[in-house]
């Protein structure tokens, strides 16, 4: 089995592209601090995992996420290979998220997304709740 959790704070901001046929996907870097300390100064050691999302949460993350933002990924690791400017063959890992949790508080953010739209706006009204008749409930 390859499944892979995190919880880690953004490294930068999330960077968005697409793909040749129009796909969106989403890359950022999750800092994931150790439990142990380094000797030297009390600082947490950490591990840097590169994250790749698709889709509808690529654009998500794009939307919602900022650096230093704390999340919780879950997905599988991948193994990536390519050649290096030197001629050398090179090996990267890389987690391909499959639901990415958005984690710190709105509270310490403000109530509005990391990067505003008009269409995110209209969800801060109401608390970011969305009313729900009891007849759309599926039970």
């Amino acid at each position: 089995m390859n499944k892979i959790f995190l919880i880690g704070n953004l490294t930068r901001d999330p960077e968005l592209r697409s793909t040749q046929s129009g796909v969106p996907v989403c890359t950022f870097t999750v800092a994931v601090n150790r439990r142990r300390q380094s000797a030297e100064a009390g600082q947490p050691e950490a591990d840097f995992f590169r994250v790749t999302t698709w889709r509808q949460l690529a654009e998500n993350c794009n939307r919602y996420l900022a650096k230093g933002r704390k999340v919780g990924v879950s997905g599988t690791l991948t193994l990536q290979n390519y050649t290096g400017n030197d001629g050398q063959q090179r090996y990267s890992l890389e987690v391909q998220a499959d639901e990415v949790e958005f984690l710190t508080p709105r509270s310490e953010t403000g109530d509005a997304p990391a990067r505003q739209t008009p269409a995110a706006s209209a969800d801060t009204d109401n608390g970011g709740f969305v009313r729900v008749d009891e007849d759309d409930l599926p039970f």
